[in-house]
């Protein structure tokens, strides 16, 4: 390659670059002022927009990134910058390239440029894999159950969600509830009262129709030597259509639950989300991991071979399904409070950073882990109340565990005043305590709310959860 050429092949290249940095250059500079000028202008008016829309509207974006049809344009105008980049760049070589070259200079010209427009096509690439994964995430997860599900907060004072923990596996015949909790969200303030219901609660009311003829004293299962517990009314009625007519395979389980549980509660259930516990370590492990205190050693296995050591330690995925499943030298209400507790710590360190840098492996992990009934067309506005929820609204936990409540003969009625209660004065008793000029008693992690409030009143699950 003689000098001059190599002078000129660097001219070309550095006014591509120039070009690809902002649009136009090669043009305007190469006499094209009306192509140049018009590059120009699109490059200014999208990054413009880009930078107001990050600015001025940054909640809205959160917004939008919860709906299917707007990630599809997002996703379209991300191939879009990427395609019409790499075709600026590729016209800006053209225009300035030296007209007679050797076949090592073309080579090599030809090599940077393509070089440049990959490495600018990359990101917007990677940003329109990710929407589509998010899309996908979304479409799987969130159906369109009920269309008019975006109008529920409308004048909505508190919304109820039923989370459920199912205790399914390869070795198991079904899914078993064995965590059954209603969040029951004030939707102007934020303040959450989450209603635990132990799985072995005993014949349990079912709601009138088909079930309650079937049941009429409370659900007894199979009539196995056991009685039926609340755990088995999600697979019995998966298996039982004739109870649940008119709902199709895979939601009569959490129709008749969602129904149970409001008549025990005396609340109506809203939408439930049920987390599958066969995924639930891939979406701790996905996450980076969940750090935790654990005041006492825990034990788990069905031989007892593992062990969870004191300390505030991170756990794996395996490591939180046994902190929240394990009950070896404890109670099914010890692992209730303990639940509790994971889903704080997931939920407080599941930050923006963490969620983007894991991207792609935890919405794998949610397809395969999570399922429910919420519409996708309510999630802008339960994107914004679980805002609220986070940055002013406090958590606070009642279980309807012994000593409160007998699980073999539970007082159906005083569960439905202490629901009450809870939710309409879910702080009465710490604001009771500090008119007497004492603090509110403080719930170890591995006991039940009800052992240090009697009466039944909600425990701060930020007091109840050690930090």
């Amino acid at each position: 390659m003689r000098h001059g050429q190599g002078r000129q092949l660097a001219r070309a290249f550095a006014l591509t670059l120039a070009s690809a940095l902002f649009w136009g250059v090669a043009h305007l500079t190469s006499g094209r002022k009306l192509v140049g000028a018009s590059l120009a202008a699109a490059y200014t008016s999208v990054f413009a927009g880009i930078g107001l829309a990050v600015t001025r509207f940054r909640g809205h974006l959160a917004e939008l990134a919860v709906q299917p049809d707007w990630l599809t344009l997002m996703m379209i105008a991300c191939v879009g910058l990427a395609v019409g980049w790499a075709v600026v760049i590729a016209s800006s070589w053209k225009l300035v390239r030296p007209v007679e070259l050797g076949a090592p200079a073309r080579i090599l010209g030809v090599g940077a440029v393509t070089g440049l427009c990959l490495v600018i096509a990359a990101p917007f690439a990677f940003a329109a894999h990710s929407t589509l994964v998010a899309r996908d995430t979304l479409v799987t997860i969130f159906g369109e159950h009920d269309p008019a599900g975006a109008k529920i907060l409308a004048g909505k004072k508190r919304l109820n969600v039923l989370l459920l923990g199912g205790d399914s596996g390869h070795n198991r015949f079904g899914l078993r509830t064995d965590s059954v909790t209603l969040a029951s969200v004030d939707t102007r303030t934020g303040d959450t009262v989450l209603l635990g219901l132990p799985r072995n609660l005993e014949r349990v009311p079912l709601p009138e129709g088909p079930a309650r003829q079937r049941f009429p004293h409370g659900f007894t299962g199979d009539g196995a030597l056991t009685p039926g517990l609340l755990n088995e009314v999600y697979q019995y009625a998966e298996e039982h259509p004739e109870i649940v007519p008119g709902v199709p395979n895979g939601k009569r389980g959490p129709t008749l639950l969602k129904k149970t549980v409001s008549g025990i509660l005396g609340v109506p259930v809203d939408y439930h989300v049920l987390v599958d516990m066969r995924g639930f370590a891939q979406l701790v492990d996905a996450m980076g991991g969940v750090w935790m205190r654990i005041p006492e050693e825990i034990t788990y296995g069905r031989h007892n071979e593992g062990r969870l050591a004191a300390g505030h330690r991170k756990l794996s995925g395996s490591e939180a399904l046994w902190y929240g499943r394990s009950r070896t030298y404890s109670s099914d209400y010890v692992r209730m409070s303990r639940q509790k507790c994971l889903i704080r710590a997931i939920a407080r360190q599941a930050d923006p950073a963490k969620v983007l840098t894991r991207f792609q492996q935890l919405a794998t992990a949610a397809k395969h882990t999570i399922s429910t009934d919420v519409p996708q067309r309510l999630l802008p506005a339960l994107l914004k109340l679980s805002g609220r929820v986070k940055d002013k609204g406090d958590i606070t936990s009642l279980q309807f565990t012994p000593p409160l409540i007998d699980t073999g003969n539970p007082d159906w009625a005083r569960i439905r005043t202490l629901s009450a209660k809870a939710i309409r004065t879910p702080h009465a008793h710490a604001a009771k305590a500090s008119a007497a000029g004492q603090s509110a008693p403080v719930v170890p992690a591995d006991e039940t709310a009800q052992q240090a409030h009697p009466e039944g009143a909600a425990a701060s699950l930020d007091a109840s959860c050690p930090s």
